[in-house]
């Protein structure tokens, strides 16, 4: 395959995939600068792990009960696995099919910053466990998060085969359609299950260091998933047999969905199976992941079989979610709103010349 193709037909008049690569990476005109946006906004959330404090975090673990770091470690030895997936998979699956510029370098944007999430998660365990091999090691000897991994990567690796393999071009699109169903439910149900057991620990004033970055990574995966629901509305706009995929793979994606919430609800009896927290069990959690399952569900014109709340079965995730409403004072955890590696260049021999010891 050609690093750079020579291709005839305008960047505006091709598909977002299946249809000549890019060739020239032009943004001066784009085809959806909506995905444009999306990368620029990603861009703009740039920051890195180190930047947040979480020494506190090493002796808030210490005292957490043995059920409740049960669940602090289970949880986060999953979200590892999680991003694993995510840190690769869109630039193993979507890329190499990529056709317009802006797809290829949402792509590119949002496989990167996956890979902060998982540095996020090295920079925690180093700081609060005294083995932290012990605790990579040990990820997939859990047969809950062996399972996840082997689902999350199901759709993803389906469509690697079409890409590198004779496919026709229908049962390629399908491989696309469902890949990308998969990561939006990925993006929008999995991830954040994770987030609201992290941030409950947080409402307890607990491994508040561990839950502002958190507090970050969940910014970036609602990029994520506004780039998944974007696509996949775009895909229809642009090729009619996606419309027809759609239809035709409707049963299907309802059923991918399901398969997620109800692996998620076990996923919360596993957590929870020694104990509950304060604001936090099973049966919350379960309702939670229904609740916001089928949000996800209906933002893509999927119907949800699930009767659930109008209201947040956990309304204390909301302010963790939104972001810019959340005050933390300097004290309890630390500041993010300073410039790493900035240098002032303007010292020269003259600016001490007053001063004598």
């Amino acid at each position: 395959m050609a690093v750079l193709k020579k291709n005839k037909k305008s960047h505006l008049e091709k598909n977002m995939f299946l249809d000549e690569g890019v060739d020239i990476q032009r943004y001066d005109e784009l085809k959806y600068p909506q995905l444009d946006k999306i990368t620029e906004k990603q861009l703009g959330f740039f920051w890195r792990p180190e930047e947040v404090d979480i020494s506190k975090d090493k002796k808030d673990f210490d005292s957490l009960t043995e059920h409740e770091k049960h669940i602090f470690t289970s949880n986060l030895k999953r979200q590892i696995v999680l991003d694993s997936v995510q840190g690769r998979a869109p630039n193993l699956a979507f890329l190499p099919i990529a056709s317009l510029p802006e797809v290829e370098n949402w792509i590119e944007t949002w496989s990167f910053f996956e890979t902060i999430h998982s540095k996020s998660y090295t920079h925690i365990i180093r700081n609060i466990y005294p083995s932290p091999g012990a605790v990579f090691d040990s990820i997939l000897d859990t047969k809950e998060i062996s399972n996840c991994a082997d689902s999350i990567s199901s759709y993803y690796d389906d469509l690697v085969t079409s890409n590198n393999g004779p496919t026709n071009k229908m049962q390629h699109k399908r491989a696309v359609w469902m890949a990308m169903m998969s990561a939006n439910a990925l993006e929008g149900v999995r991830f954040y299950v994770s987030f609201a057991c992290s941030w409950a620990f947080a409402e307890l004033k607990k491994m508040e260091g561990n839950a502002k970055i958190i507090k970050f990574i969940a910014r970036d995966e609602n990029i994520h998933l506004a780039s998944t629901t974007t696509m996949l509305k775009l895909l229809q706009k642009e090729d009619k047999d996606y419309i027809k995929i759609a239809k035709e793979m409707e049963d299907e994606s309802v059923k991918l969905y399901v398969d997620v919430i109800e692996q998620e609800k076990q996923w919360a009896q596993y957590l929870f199976k020694d104990g509950s927290m304060i604001g936090l069990n099973a049966k919350l959690l379960s309702d939670y992941i229904e609740w916001i399952g089928c949000k996800r569900m209906r933002a893509i014109g999927l119907t949800c079989p699930y009767t659930v709340s109008q209201m947040n079965p956990l309304p204390w995730t909301e302010k963790w979610i939104g972001g810019g409403n959340v005050q933390v004072a300097p004290q309890e955890t630390e500041i993010t709103s300073y410039v790493t590696g900035g240098v002032k260049q303007d010292v020269d021999e003259d600016t001490l010349s007053g001063l004598s010891l």
